[in-house]
């Protein structure tokens, strides 16, 4: 089963349950955002802190009032009884810590991406499932407010047919150590492109063209681009070096277009009626069709949105999905689905911006086929 249509519409009643007890594993860049969302929690009790840097746990579990903490993923499931772990830590390390978790019984929400590879993800889904277990990606902007509306209008036909998804995510950010700007940044827009689009994110191959004019060693700048069906294609860019930030999708339909600045608190989200219509007019045999093209010049309008932090709809969605036994919105399939695309991301760019094929439906399907079992 994958998400539901609607998440806006998704079932909100909350069995009378026990708190459920859940520790971080990780406080660095995000693990303290984790911690501090699953300690107001009413669902969770955060009941530990794990981190190979003691100190930099020990201060994180201070701000939040004498947390325990414990150096290693051993330790901390030899010591506490918990329901679950949330990982922050490195994509290379995300294999090891989650199958370790999931092997003890634990249920795992992860940071993006789900792994560093597709196998590597692929053995976790099927891990969860064989112990009917919840494995969730932290694909967290698809719990924003404005996400969820993209995806509701999306899926309902409000944009019409859609014609073409451009997204741009620049920064002037910092080079890491172990991925490029394709791994660092594009999962965010992937998920959400995944999320919205009806059936998922599924394309059979991606173009990508990197650039790396600092001689870091790997792609500071990137355009990945892919077909979508009915002919229709879209196009991601990131960046590190941009001294402007720019988060920002515009989804094009052939009734609406609609527009995402996340950037923007005051109008997240416009749709703007207005477009380019063709209006193709048969000819007799022999003779060429002959194309009319009008343009819509309409009215703009920006839905109301609710304001909540997007993570604190994470953490809840994790703890409805444990007590319902129910896949998660953002769960391993669609971590997966998210993973072949970076890995055809990455094989093009060894070929120079050749096409690469995407190795994802079959092993999408399969990767759903294992969490309805959950």
């Amino acid at each position: 089963m994958r998400a539901f249509a609607n998440p806006l519409h998704a079932p909100t009643h909350r069995q009378p349950a026990r708190r459920l007890r859940i520790a971080v594993v990780g406080a660095g860049y995000w693990g303290p955002n984790l911690a501090r969302n699953l300690q107001t929690s009413p669902d969770w009790d955060l009941v530990a802190i794990c981190d190979l840097d003691l100190e930099r746990a020990r201060k994180l579990a201070e701000s939040l009032g004498g947390i325990p903490v414990v150096e290693s993923l051993d330790e901390l499931l030899d010591t506490f009884d918990v329901d679950a772990v949330a990982i922050a830590t490195p994509a290379r390390t995300h294999h090891g810590t989650v199958m370790t978790a999931l092997r003890a019984g634990k249920h795992v929400l992860v940071e993006k991406p789900l792994a560093d590879s597709r196998a590597h993800g692929m053995e976790m889904v099927a891990e969860a499932a064989a112990n009917g277990l919840v494995l969730m990606a932290d694909h967290t902007y698809c719990y924003t407010p404005a996400v969820l509306k993209m995806q509701e209008l999306v899926q309902a036909g409000s944009l019409g047919e859609i014609l073409f998804i451009d997204s741009t995510r620049i920064n002037l950010g910092l080079v890491q150590p172990d991925v490029d700007v394709f791994w660092d940044l594009a999962p965010h827009d992937l998920a959400i492109l995944d999320f919205i689009l009806p059936g998922g994110l599924t394309p059979t191959e991606v173009s990508a063209f990197g650039a790396d004019p600092l001689g870091t060693g790997r792609d500071c700048v990137g355009h990945l681009n892919f077909r979508l069906p009915n002919d229709a294609t879209a196009h991601v860019h990131v960046n590190w070096l941009s001294p402007t930030k720019i988060r920002q999708m515009v989804i094009g339909g052939s009734l609406r277009t609609l527009v995402w600045d996340d950037l923007n608190p005051q109008q997240r989200l416009s749709v703007y009626d207005r477009g380019v219509s063709l209006d193709r007019q048969p000819k007799s045999a022999g003779e060429r069709a002959s194309t009319a093209i009008s343009y819509r010049l309409g009215d703009t309008w920006s839905p109301a949105l609710p304001e909540r932090e997007a993570l604190g709809q994470v953490v809840e969605e994790l703890a409805s999905c444990i007590r319902n036994s129910r896949e998660a919105r953002t769960g391993g399939a669609s971590g997966l689905r998210v993973l072949s695309v970076l890995e055809a991301v990455s094989r093009s760019l060894t070929l120079d911006g050749q096409p690469s094929p995407v190795e994802g439906s079959a092993m999408a399907e399969s990767g759903v086929a294992m969490e309805r079992a959950l």
